[in-house]
Protein backbone atom coordinates (compact mmCIF):
# COMPACT_ATOMS: atom_id res chain seq x y z
CA UNK A 1 0.00 0.00 0.00
CA UNK A 2 2.82 1.99 0.08
CA UNK A 3 3.89 1.75 -2.99
CA UNK A 4 0.30 2.99 -3.64
CA UNK A 5 0.60 5.90 -1.74
CA UNK A 6 3.80 7.11 -3.68
CA UNK A 7 2.00 6.26 -7.17
CA UNK A 8 -1.08 8.36 -5.75
CA UNK A 9 1.37 11.01 -4.84
CA UNK A 10 3.53 11.01 -7.92
CA UNK A 11 0.18 11.32 -9.95
CA UNK A 12 -1.10 14.31 -7.86
CA UNK A 13 2.44 16.30 -7.78
CA UNK A 14 1.72 15.50 -11.53
CA UNK A 15 -1.19 17.57 -11.41
CA UNK A 16 -0.16 20.18 -9.30
CA UNK A 17 3.04 21.13 -11.80
CA UNK A 18 1.26 20.68 -14.66
CA UNK A 19 -2.25 22.69 -13.88
CA UNK A 20 0.64 25.44 -12.40
CA UNK A 21 2.52 25.06 -15.84
CA UNK A 22 -0.01 26.01 -18.18
CA UNK A 23 -1.29 29.19 -16.51
CA UNK A 24 2.44 30.24 -15.35
CA UNK A 25 3.08 32.86 -18.10
CA UNK A 26 0.16 34.97 -17.35
CA UNK A 27 0.30 34.52 -14.14
CA UNK A 28 4.57 35.16 -13.12
CA UNK A 29 6.04 34.80 -15.96
CA UNK A 30 7.54 38.33 -17.91
CA UNK A 31 4.54 39.66 -19.00
CA UNK A 32 2.30 37.76 -16.71
CA UNK A 33 0.41 39.88 -13.61
CA UNK A 34 2.88 39.32 -11.10
CA UNK A 35 6.31 38.60 -12.54
CA UNK A 36 8.55 36.67 -10.34
CA UNK A 37 11.69 38.16 -11.70
CA UNK A 38 10.94 41.97 -10.34
CA UNK A 39 9.71 39.83 -6.94
CA UNK A 40 13.02 38.09 -6.92
CA UNK A 41 15.30 41.26 -7.54
CA UNK A 42 12.98 43.46 -4.87
CA UNK A 43 13.53 40.75 -1.58
CA UNK A 44 17.59 40.66 -2.73
CA UNK A 45 17.45 44.38 -2.91
CA UNK A 46 15.52 44.19 0.85
CA UNK A 47 16.94 41.48 2.82
CA UNK A 48 20.98 40.86 1.27
CA UNK A 49 22.41 37.52 1.46
CA UNK A 50 19.70 36.16 3.54
CA UNK A 51 17.14 36.36 0.91
CA UNK A 52 18.44 33.20 -0.38
CA UNK A 53 17.09 31.46 2.76
CA UNK A 54 14.13 33.63 3.04
CA UNK A 55 12.86 32.63 0.00
CA UNK A 56 14.01 29.17 -0.51
CA UNK A 57 14.15 28.63 -4.52
CA UNK A 58 16.17 27.32 -7.61
CA UNK A 59 15.41 30.76 -9.41
CA UNK A 60 17.99 32.63 -7.75
CA UNK A 61 20.19 30.53 -10.39
CA UNK A 62 17.72 32.03 -13.44
CA UNK A 63 14.65 33.82 -13.49
CA UNK A 64 14.22 33.88 -17.09
CA UNK A 65 10.66 32.68 -18.75
CA UNK A 66 12.55 29.79 -20.09
CA UNK A 67 14.03 28.87 -16.48
CA UNK A 68 9.94 28.92 -15.23
CA UNK A 69 9.26 26.70 -18.22
CA UNK A 70 11.99 24.32 -16.99
CA UNK A 71 11.25 24.02 -13.53
CA UNK A 72 7.25 22.83 -13.83
CA UNK A 73 7.80 20.81 -16.95
CA UNK A 74 11.19 18.31 -15.49
CA UNK A 75 8.75 18.54 -12.10
CA UNK A 76 5.82 16.99 -14.28
CA UNK A 77 8.00 14.56 -15.82
CA UNK A 78 9.69 13.73 -12.59
CA UNK A 79 5.89 13.62 -11.40
CA UNK A 80 5.13 11.13 -13.98
CA UNK A 81 7.90 9.09 -13.34
CA UNK A 82 7.06 8.79 -9.91
CA UNK A 83 3.45 7.65 -10.86
CA UNK A 84 4.51 5.18 -12.96
CA UNK A 85 6.88 3.72 -9.87
CA UNK A 86 10.39 4.16 -10.77
CA UNK A 87 12.76 5.94 -9.05
CA UNK A 88 10.21 7.33 -6.84
CA UNK A 89 11.76 8.54 -3.59
CA UNK A 90 14.90 10.28 -5.53
CA UNK A 91 12.39 11.82 -7.60
CA UNK A 92 10.15 12.73 -5.07
CA UNK A 93 13.05 14.36 -3.44
CA UNK A 94 13.15 16.21 -6.81
CA UNK A 95 9.40 17.41 -6.82
CA UNK A 96 10.22 18.53 -3.41
CA UNK A 97 12.94 21.41 -4.54
CA UNK A 98 11.05 22.32 -7.78
CA UNK A 99 7.83 22.69 -6.13
CA UNK A 100 8.89 24.67 -2.96
CA UNK A 101 10.74 26.45 -5.49
CA UNK A 102 7.69 27.54 -7.75
CA UNK A 103 5.31 28.44 -4.33
CA UNK A 104 8.26 30.68 -2.86
CA UNK A 105 8.53 33.05 -6.40
CA UNK A 106 4.31 31.94 -6.66
CA UNK A 107 3.14 35.03 -4.50
CA UNK A 108 -0.69 35.27 -4.36
CA UNK A 109 -0.97 32.48 -6.55
CA UNK A 110 0.71 29.44 -5.03
CA UNK A 111 -0.12 30.50 -1.74
CA UNK A 112 -2.96 27.72 -0.81
CA UNK A 113 -2.84 25.32 1.98
CA UNK A 114 -3.01 22.51 -0.37
CA UNK A 115 -0.02 23.82 -2.08
CA UNK A 116 2.28 23.81 1.23
CA UNK A 117 0.47 20.24 2.38
CA UNK A 118 1.57 18.71 -0.87
CA UNK A 119 5.07 20.23 0.02
CA UNK A 120 4.63 18.67 3.64
CA UNK A 121 3.37 15.30 2.09
CA UNK A 122 6.32 14.93 -0.76
CA UNK A 123 8.62 15.72 1.98
CA UNK A 124 7.66 12.89 4.34
CA UNK A 125 7.46 10.56 1.08
CA UNK A 126 11.01 10.55 1.07
CA UNK A 127 11.11 8.81 4.28
CA UNK A 128 8.73 7.00 4.04
CA UNK A 129 8.20 3.06 5.12
CA UNK A 130 6.46 0.83 7.13
CA UNK A 131 7.89 1.06 10.18
CA UNK A 132 6.31 2.05 13.05
CA UNK A 133 7.84 5.98 13.75
CA UNK A 134 7.24 6.59 9.93
CA UNK A 135 3.37 5.00 9.88
CA UNK A 136 3.10 7.02 12.84
CA UNK A 137 3.96 10.51 11.05
CA UNK A 138 1.61 10.20 8.19
CA UNK A 139 -0.98 9.33 10.87
CA UNK A 140 -0.05 12.51 12.51
CA UNK A 141 -0.16 14.71 9.81
CA UNK A 142 -3.99 13.62 8.76
CA UNK A 143 -4.67 14.05 12.13
CA UNK A 144 -3.52 17.82 12.44
CA UNK A 145 -4.74 18.91 8.67
CA UNK A 146 -7.91 17.66 10.05
CA UNK A 147 -8.15 18.85 13.76
CA UNK A 148 -6.45 22.20 13.46
CA UNK A 149 -9.61 22.72 10.68
CA UNK A 150 -12.12 21.56 13.21
CA UNK A 151 -11.02 23.54 15.86
CA UNK A 152 -10.15 26.05 14.05
CA UNK A 153 -13.15 26.85 13.18
CA UNK A 154 -15.39 26.67 16.53
CA UNK A 155 -11.72 28.93 18.20
CA UNK A 156 -12.35 31.72 15.53
CA UNK A 157 -15.84 32.67 17.41
CA UNK A 158 -17.42 32.87 14.06
CA UNK A 159 -21.06 32.35 15.09
CA UNK A 160 -22.26 30.36 11.56
CA UNK A 161 -20.12 27.51 13.00
CA UNK A 162 -21.15 27.63 16.84
CA UNK A 163 -25.21 27.68 15.60
CA UNK A 164 -24.40 25.52 12.67
CA UNK A 165 -25.86 27.05 9.91
CA UNK A 166 -22.53 27.61 8.42
CA UNK A 167 -23.13 25.52 5.55
CA UNK A 168 -26.83 27.02 4.61
CA UNK A 169 -24.15 29.86 3.18
CA UNK A 170 -21.23 27.49 2.27
CA UNK A 171 -22.54 25.92 -1.35
CA UNK A 172 -23.19 29.59 -2.76
CA UNK A 173 -20.48 31.22 -1.20
CA UNK A 174 -17.45 28.97 -1.96
CA UNK A 175 -14.76 29.95 -4.52
CA UNK A 176 -16.20 27.77 -7.24
CA UNK A 177 -19.12 25.49 -6.62
CA UNK A 178 -20.23 22.47 -8.81
CA UNK A 179 -24.29 21.41 -10.19
CA UNK A 180 -24.29 19.69 -7.01
CA UNK A 181 -23.75 22.51 -4.86
CA UNK A 182 -26.66 24.39 -6.32
CA UNK A 183 -29.13 21.45 -5.44
CA UNK A 184 -27.29 20.93 -2.08
CA UNK A 185 -27.80 24.70 -1.21
CA UNK A 186 -31.79 24.00 -1.83
CA UNK A 187 -31.94 21.66 1.18
CA UNK A 188 -33.89 22.98 4.30
CA UNK A 189 -32.54 24.59 7.22
CA UNK A 190 -32.71 21.38 9.30
CA UNK A 191 -30.57 19.63 6.88
CA UNK A 192 -28.45 22.50 6.81
CA UNK A 193 -27.36 22.30 10.63
CA UNK A 194 -27.11 18.79 10.57
CA UNK A 195 -24.76 18.82 7.75
CA UNK A 196 -22.48 21.31 9.83
CA UNK A 197 -22.91 19.39 12.45
CA UNK A 198 -21.30 16.76 10.43
CA UNK A 199 -18.78 18.67 9.26
CA UNK A 200 -17.46 19.76 13.06
CA UNK A 201 -17.41 15.81 13.94
CA UNK A 202 -15.47 14.69 11.03
CA UNK A 203 -12.73 17.07 11.91
CA UNK A 204 -12.75 17.23 15.41
CA UNK A 205 -14.10 14.24 16.84
CA UNK A 206 -13.28 11.50 14.10
CA UNK A 207 -9.56 12.53 13.56
CA UNK A 208 -9.12 10.96 17.32
CA UNK A 209 -9.94 7.81 16.02
CA UNK A 210 -6.91 7.65 13.55
CA UNK A 211 -4.76 6.63 16.50
CA UNK A 212 -7.34 3.96 17.94
CA UNK A 213 -6.90 -0.08 17.48
CA UNK A 214 -7.86 -1.14 13.87
CA UNK A 215 -11.27 -1.68 13.15
CA UNK A 216 -12.04 1.70 14.86
CA UNK A 217 -8.88 3.27 13.04
CA UNK A 218 -10.08 2.22 9.92
CA UNK A 219 -13.66 3.40 10.47
CA UNK A 220 -12.42 7.21 11.27
CA UNK A 221 -10.53 6.74 7.90
CA UNK A 222 -13.38 5.81 5.49
CA UNK A 223 -15.40 8.43 7.33
CA UNK A 224 -12.92 11.03 6.24
CA UNK A 225 -13.07 9.40 2.97
CA UNK A 226 -16.68 9.82 2.35
CA UNK A 227 -16.07 13.81 3.95
CA UNK A 228 -13.90 13.73 1.24
CA UNK A 229 -15.49 13.06 -1.15
CA UNK A 230 -18.76 14.93 -0.54
CA UNK A 231 -16.89 17.84 -0.28
CA UNK A 232 -14.61 16.98 -3.88
CA UNK A 233 -18.40 16.67 -5.70
CA UNK A 234 -19.76 19.70 -4.13
CA UNK A 235 -17.05 21.94 -5.06
CA UNK A 236 -13.70 22.57 -6.98
CA UNK A 237 -10.87 21.79 -4.71
CA UNK A 238 -7.62 21.44 -6.68
CA UNK A 239 -5.92 18.26 -6.04
CA UNK A 240 -6.08 19.01 -1.85
CA UNK A 241 -9.09 16.48 -1.51
CA UNK A 242 -7.23 13.79 -3.01
CA UNK A 243 -4.62 14.46 -1.25
CA UNK A 244 -6.27 14.68 1.65
CA UNK A 245 -7.58 10.62 0.59
CA UNK A 246 -4.29 9.63 -0.16
CA UNK A 247 -2.73 10.15 3.29
CA UNK A 248 -5.94 8.29 4.40
CA UNK A 249 -4.21 5.13 3.48
CA UNK A 250 -1.68 5.26 6.27
CA UNK A 251 -4.76 4.96 8.37
CA UNK A 252 -5.19 1.25 6.63
CA UNK A 253 -1.35 0.35 6.14
CA UNK A 254 -0.38 -2.04 9.62
CA UNK A 255 3.37 -0.97 10.78
CA UNK A 256 6.01 -3.93 10.58
CA UNK A 257 7.95 -4.14 13.58
CA UNK A 258 10.99 -5.79 12.34
CA UNK A 259 13.96 -4.68 13.79
CA UNK A 260 15.82 -1.78 12.27
CA UNK A 261 19.45 -0.41 11.34
CA UNK A 262 20.88 2.13 13.82
CA UNK A 263 20.99 5.09 11.10
CA UNK A 264 16.78 4.41 10.28
CA UNK A 265 16.32 5.02 14.13
CA UNK A 266 18.65 8.02 14.00
CA UNK A 267 16.80 9.55 11.21
CA UNK A 268 13.33 9.01 12.62
CA UNK A 269 14.30 10.45 15.90
CA UNK A 270 14.89 13.35 14.21
CA UNK A 271 12.09 13.55 12.03
CA UNK A 272 9.55 12.81 15.08
CA UNK A 273 12.08 15.73 17.15
CA UNK A 274 11.90 18.02 14.48
CA UNK A 275 8.09 17.69 13.60
CA UNK A 276 6.93 17.27 17.36
CA UNK A 277 8.56 20.23 18.18
CA UNK A 278 6.77 22.83 15.24
CA UNK A 279 3.95 20.91 15.46
CA UNK A 280 3.60 21.52 19.17
CA UNK A 281 4.13 24.96 18.87
CA UNK A 282 1.48 25.40 16.32
CA UNK A 283 -1.10 23.73 18.78
CA UNK A 284 -0.10 26.55 21.58
CA UNK A 285 -0.34 29.16 18.84
CA UNK A 286 -4.38 27.23 17.81
CA UNK A 287 -5.44 27.74 21.45
CA UNK A 288 -3.26 31.01 21.95
CA UNK A 289 -1.47 30.01 24.48
CA UNK A 290 1.86 31.07 24.87
CA UNK A 291 5.01 29.96 23.35
CA UNK A 292 8.12 28.92 25.10
CA UNK A 293 11.50 30.67 25.00
CA UNK A 294 13.04 30.53 21.45
CA UNK A 295 9.25 29.19 20.14
CA UNK A 296 8.50 32.09 17.69
CA UNK A 297 12.19 31.97 16.67
CA UNK A 298 11.75 28.03 15.42
CA UNK A 299 8.41 28.85 14.07
CA UNK A 300 10.21 31.77 12.04
CA UNK A 301 12.87 29.79 10.74
CA UNK A 302 10.88 26.58 9.80
CA UNK A 303 8.17 28.92 8.35
CA UNK A 304 10.38 29.22 4.99
CA UNK A 305 10.42 25.85 4.27
CA UNK A 306 6.50 24.59 4.30
CA UNK A 307 7.86 21.24 6.04
CA UNK A 308 5.15 21.56 8.70
CA UNK A 309 2.34 24.04 8.59
CA UNK A 310 -0.95 24.87 9.94
CA UNK A 311 -4.09 24.33 8.19
CA UNK A 312 -7.50 25.51 8.38
CA UNK A 313 -9.90 26.15 5.36
CA UNK A 314 -13.50 28.03 5.91
CA UNK A 315 -12.85 28.89 9.82
CA UNK A 316 -14.74 32.11 8.70
CA UNK A 317 -17.84 31.28 7.04
CA UNK A 318 -18.28 34.22 3.86
CA UNK A 319 -22.53 34.29 4.33
CA UNK A 320 -22.53 36.92 1.23
CA UNK A 321 -21.15 36.31 -2.43
CA UNK A 322 -19.24 39.63 -3.94
CA UNK A 323 -17.91 38.71 -7.44
CA UNK A 324 -16.21 41.01 -9.37
CA UNK A 325 -17.44 41.73 -13.30
CA UNK A 326 -14.38 43.00 -14.68
CA UNK A 327 -15.33 45.38 -18.00
CA UNK A 328 -13.48 47.95 -20.72
CA UNK A 329 -14.58 50.77 -23.15
CA UNK A 330 -13.22 52.41 -26.16
CA UNK A 331 -14.95 55.83 -25.14
CA UNK A 332 -15.88 55.51 -21.45
CA UNK A 333 -19.47 54.84 -22.29
CA UNK A 334 -20.23 52.12 -23.62
CA UNK A 335 -18.89 48.92 -21.59
CA UNK A 336 -18.14 45.23 -22.10
CA UNK A 337 -17.51 42.52 -19.98
CA UNK A 338 -14.42 39.80 -19.66
CA UNK A 339 -15.43 36.56 -19.33
CA UNK A 340 -13.52 34.35 -17.08
CA UNK A 341 -13.39 30.57 -17.56
CA UNK A 342 -15.09 28.85 -14.31
CA UNK A 343 -15.82 31.55 -11.98
CA UNK A 344 -19.27 33.02 -11.76
CA UNK A 345 -20.34 35.69 -14.23
CA UNK A 346 -22.91 34.85 -16.90
CA UNK A 347 -25.90 34.01 -14.14
CA UNK A 348 -27.31 31.21 -17.01
CA UNK A 349 -24.05 29.71 -17.21
CA UNK A 350 -23.82 26.42 -14.47
CA UNK A 351 -21.42 26.24 -12.38
CA UNK A 352 -18.00 24.35 -13.89
CA UNK A 353 -16.63 21.00 -12.89
CA UNK A 354 -13.10 21.54 -13.15
CA UNK A 355 -11.04 19.68 -10.01
CA UNK A 356 -8.57 18.86 -9.85
CA UNK A 357 -7.35 21.67 -12.20
CA UNK A 358 -6.88 24.70 -10.18
CA UNK A 359 -7.69 28.05 -12.25
CA UNK A 360 -5.97 30.78 -10.24
CA UNK A 361 -6.49 33.60 -11.27
CA UNK A 362 -10.65 32.39 -10.93
CA UNK A 363 -9.91 31.50 -7.11
CA UNK A 364 -7.65 35.29 -6.48
CA UNK A 365 -10.54 36.32 -7.91
CA UNK A 366 -13.18 35.33 -5.13
CA UNK A 367 -10.41 36.39 -2.40
CA UNK A 368 -10.44 39.70 -4.06
CA UNK A 369 -14.02 40.37 -4.16
CA UNK A 370 -13.70 39.62 -0.33
CA UNK A 371 -11.98 43.10 0.34
CA UNK A 372 -10.50 45.84 -1.97
CA UNK A 373 -8.17 46.61 -4.81
CA UNK A 374 -6.02 48.45 -2.93
CA UNK A 375 -5.93 45.01 -0.52
CA UNK A 376 -4.94 43.20 -3.53
CA UNK A 377 -1.81 44.59 -5.35
CA UNK A 378 -1.61 42.23 -7.85
CA UNK A 379 -5.58 43.13 -9.09
CA UNK A 380 -3.79 46.61 -10.72
CA UNK A 381 -1.32 44.91 -12.07
CA UNK A 382 -3.95 42.20 -13.97
CA UNK A 383 -5.96 45.74 -15.24
CA UNK A 384 -3.11 47.19 -16.42
CA UNK A 385 -2.51 43.85 -18.39
CA UNK A 386 -5.86 44.07 -19.83
CA UNK A 387 -4.99 47.91 -21.30
CA UNK A 388 -1.96 46.25 -22.82
CA UNK A 389 -3.75 43.37 -24.27
CA UNK A 390 -1.37 40.95 -22.72
CA UNK A 391 -1.81 37.62 -24.91
CA UNK A 392 -0.51 35.42 -21.70
CA UNK A 393 -3.19 37.38 -19.37
CA UNK A 394 -5.95 37.12 -21.98
CA UNK A 395 -5.36 33.35 -22.45
CA UNK A 396 -6.78 32.64 -19.09
CA UNK A 397 -10.01 34.06 -19.28
CA UNK A 398 -12.89 32.20 -21.11
CA UNK A 399 -13.79 35.42 -23.57
CA UNK A 400 -11.99 39.21 -24.62
CA UNK A 401 -14.65 41.26 -25.78
CA UNK A 402 -11.79 43.20 -27.86
CA UNK A 403 -9.97 40.88 -30.08
CA UNK A 404 -8.60 43.04 -32.45
CA UNK A 405 -6.94 45.69 -29.77
CA UNK A 406 -6.94 46.21 -25.57
CA UNK A 407 -9.75 48.78 -25.06
CA UNK A 408 -8.68 52.18 -23.79
CA UNK A 409 -10.57 52.26 -20.50
CA UNK A 410 -11.05 49.14 -18.14
CA UNK A 411 -13.24 48.89 -15.17
CA UNK A 412 -14.91 46.69 -12.47
CA UNK A 413 -18.31 46.49 -10.60
CA UNK A 414 -19.05 44.45 -7.48
CA UNK A 415 -22.50 42.22 -7.58
CA UNK A 416 -23.86 40.12 -4.89
CA UNK A 417 -24.31 36.66 -6.62
CA UNK A 418 -26.94 34.13 -4.73
CA UNK A 419 -27.63 30.66 -6.82
CA UNK A 420 -31.56 30.80 -7.96
CA UNK A 421 -34.22 28.53 -6.68
CA UNK A 422 -36.08 25.50 -8.08
CA UNK A 423 -38.34 27.19 -10.47
CA UNK A 424 -36.32 29.98 -11.58
CA UNK A 425 -34.17 30.76 -14.56
CA UNK A 426 -30.69 30.68 -14.78
CA UNK A 427 -27.95 29.06 -12.00
CA UNK A 428 -27.50 32.61 -10.16
CA UNK A 429 -29.10 36.09 -9.46
CA UNK A 430 -27.20 39.36 -8.90
CA UNK A 431 -27.56 42.40 -8.18
CA UNK A 432 -25.68 45.52 -8.81
CA UNK A 433 -23.34 46.72 -5.70
CA UNK A 434 -21.78 49.91 -7.32
CA UNK A 435 -17.79 50.49 -8.84
CA UNK A 436 -15.06 47.87 -7.50
CA UNK A 437 -12.11 49.50 -9.51
CA UNK A 438 -12.66 52.76 -10.97
CA UNK A 439 -12.22 53.43 -14.71
CA UNK A 440 -8.83 53.94 -16.20
CA UNK A 441 -6.68 53.90 -18.51
CA UNK A 442 -3.08 53.88 -19.60
CA UNK A 443 -2.68 57.66 -19.95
Amino acid sequence: MIRTFLRALGAIHFIAFASFGVQASGLIGSNGILPYAPFLTSVRQALGHSAFWNLPTVFWLNSSDMALAVVWILGAICALAVALGYWQRALLAVCLVLWLSLCSVGQDFLSFQWDVLLIEAGFLAIFVDDSPVRIWLFRWLIFRLMIFSGLGKLLSGDPTWRNFTALSYHYQTQPLPTPLGWYLNQLPLSAQKLSTAFTLAAEILVPLLFFAPRRVRHAGAWITIGFQVLILLSGNYTFFNLLTIALCLFLFIEPNREPRPRVHKVVSALLVGFIGTVSGLLFLELFGAGLPPGGAAILHVTARLDLVNYYGLFTVMSTERPEIIVEGSEDGDNWRAYEFRYKPGNVMRAPPVVEPYQPRLDWQMWFAALGSYQQNRWFVNFMTRLLEGQPAVLRLLEYNPFPKAPPKYVRARVFLYEFTRFGEKGWWRREDRGLYFPAVSLK
